[in-house]
């Protein structure tokens, strides 16, 4: 049975005539990362502090495994983790030390606070760094201690606002490494700029604009969409574009680097048997035939672009 920890419903918020974020409304499952995914001032911060009950949204509502955030924000909250996007760490306490104050902010019962500490320090890779003054720790460390406080209470949810903003790439693979292992205990919601930060960690993604959805589904779906109706041919005597265009279902040709050709067809037409058939009959050297992938960051623009055109 699916257990659905957060609901977001037609989430809207207003600064004035100005919608930060428009009618967002999804729904999150225990065991999911979230990729909330959008270009910088897109809404996804203002989103996460009204998912967190930070903010109030102008209309709409937000569920926590159930709990109204509105109507019961003490009993909601207490089922988040959460990571803004500037720690908040207190900087001249240790690790241990300032852990023990997140619980204690979370209500750990007294009992249980030093195995919530350990458990966290575990779990982020933080089980040497106790003692540390967390103002010594390099940034990338800093960020896992800025999580080991979200899960310190084990919550059902843990929302994370662009928790590799500044890191270096050793410290983003470790961090994406730890968001991916959280998902498998908790519900997860990622918010990022960053495409394939996106691809390796999480299972669906939202990718919102100028604070409207225009993308909503499986990973899977959104790679998909990187495989449009383009076929990427080498020819080694490649004839006028004419003869390629007089191909079934072949409808626009541009020459690349090199001896490629990207060829465009027909949604739903399948040319390549056609095109190798000509190419060997017609003696034009053809060493290469495959789909053109469309990058992640193209299928994002074309998204957005769509979205701003419509």
């Amino acid at each position: 049975m699916t257990t659905i920890t957060v609901e977001a419903s037609e989430l809207t918020r207003q600064y004035g005539s100005r919608a930060a974020v428009n009618d967002v409304s999804f729904t999150l499952s225990k065991g999911e990362v979230l990729g909330f995914l959008g270009p910088n001032g897109a809404g996804k911060s203002t989103t996460m502090k009204m998912l967190t009950g930070n903010l109030a949204p102008s209309n709409g509502s937000v569920k926590i495994c159930g709990i109204d955030m509105m109507e019961r924000p003490k009993d909601a909250k207490a089922l988040i983790g959460y990571l803004p996007e500037q720690p908040p760490l207190y900087r001249e306490l240790t690790v241990d030390e300032f852990l023990t104050i997140a619980a204690r902010l979370h209500r750990v019962s007294p009992q249980h606070i030093k195995k919530a500490v350990d458990v966290a320090k575990q779990r982020c890779g933080l089980t040497e760094m106790g003692k540390r003054l967390i103002e010594n720790l390099s940034k990338g460390y800093q960020q896992r201690v800025g999580i080991a406080q979200a899960i310190i209470h084990n919550p059902m949810v843990v929302i994370l606002d662009e928790p590799t903003v500044g890191l270096d790439p050793i410290q983003i693979r470790d961090i994406r490494a730890l968001i991916k292992e959280l998902g498998g205990e908790h519900s997860v919601i990622l918010s990022t700029h960053i495409l394939p930060e996106v691809e390796m960690v999480c299972d669906r993604v939202q990718i919102i604009h100028k604070g409207s959805l225009v993308f909503n589904g499986g990973i899977d779906v959104l790679k998909q969409q990187r495989h449009g109706n383009r076929l990427l041919v080498g020819l080694r005597n490649p004839p006028a574009h004419e003869a390629l265009l007089s191909i079934p279902g072949v409808e626009a040709v541009e020459a690349v680097e090199g001896s490629l050709l990207r060829i465009r067809h027909t949604p739903g037409e399948a040319p390549s048997e056609a095109l190798v058939q000509a190419a060997v009959s017609q003696g034009w050297g053809l060493f290469q035939i495959n789909p053109d992938q469309t990058s992640l960051e193209e299928v994002f623009v074309q998204l957005t672009f769509q979205e701003a055109a419509a």
